[in-house]
């Protein structure tokens, strides 16, 4: 890989931070929880682009891809299983606390 195209791909990646540290202090604390439950689509997708990513570096690339393709997947597994706990906790919150002999 040339040096451009490395110092192209940092260049993204610090703007993505930024950019994503930004957008993350400007959301409402309220809206935080529903949001972060409708982005596990999106960390879904993630994950399918890291396998495929990780199955392609299998047969091209070196070691260093096939730990970073794995880390990927790892990461993008850990985000989507987060956010289906606190989905499910939020929702959890909204049942009712009434006892099952108590309904009328």
């Amino acid at each position: 890989m040339a040096t451009g195209e490395i110092l192209l791909l940092v260049f993204v990646f610090v703007i993505a931070g930024f950019l994503g540290v930004e957008l993350i202090s400007k959301v409402p604390s309220q809206l935080h929880t529903p949001l972060m439950s409708g982005t596990n689509a999106i960390s879904g997708i993630t994950i399918v682009g890291a396998i495929s990513a990780t199955a392609v570096a299998l047969h091209t690339e070196g070691m260093v891809s096939n730990i970073c393709g794995f880390a990927a997947i790892v990461l993008a597994t850990v985000n989507v299983i987060g956010g289906y706990l606190v989905t499910d906790r939020m929702l959890g919150m909204f049942k009712s606390k009434d006892k099952k002999g108590d309904k009328k």
